[in-house]
């Protein structure tokens, strides 16, 4: 049988906001989700979170880790750590996708080249402000 068709774990009806986090694999160690929750970087139903705060099916979680916002919804109730495939069928993410943001060629100059001269940098200048090139 695969982890997709596989049954949920029987669970308990809430459990406390670090131990999920924990379960469903959103954060790597149980001590890393509650230094989260104490940092205030956890939200229950947009109500700040406790490490022990009570989770339960149907809450809201937001969580920023890492510089994202993770939005989930908390679709079964985990204590113990499973296998990947099944911890994301615990919740269901609604995090927003992130806009493409537009590439703006990075301009690098040699390792030791030393500082620019007047004239290299009114070039780079002109290359940041997109102006077209004297003629």
């Amino acid at each position: 049988m695969s982890d997709a068709s596989a049954p949920l774990p029987s669970g308990p009806d809430s459990t406390r906001v670090d131990r999920w986090l924990w379960a469903v694999r959103l954060t790597k160690t149980r001590s890393d989700a509650a230094q989260a929750c104490r940092g205030g970087h956890v939200r229950v139903n947009d109500r700040p979170a406790k490490p022990a705060s009570v989770v339960k099916a149907g809450d809201e979680v937001r969580v920023r880790l890492h510089g994202t916002t993770r939005i989930v919804e908390v679709s079964h109730v985990l204590e113990k750590r499973v296998g990947a495939p099944l911890a994301a069928r615990c919740y269901v993410d609604n995090t927003p996708e992130l806009p493409a943001q537009a590439t703006i060629p990075v301009i690098r100059r040699d390792r030791g080249a030393g500082r620019p001269t007047k004239k290299d940098r009114r070039l780079l200048d002109r290359l940041r402000s997109d102006l077209p090139p004297p003629v």
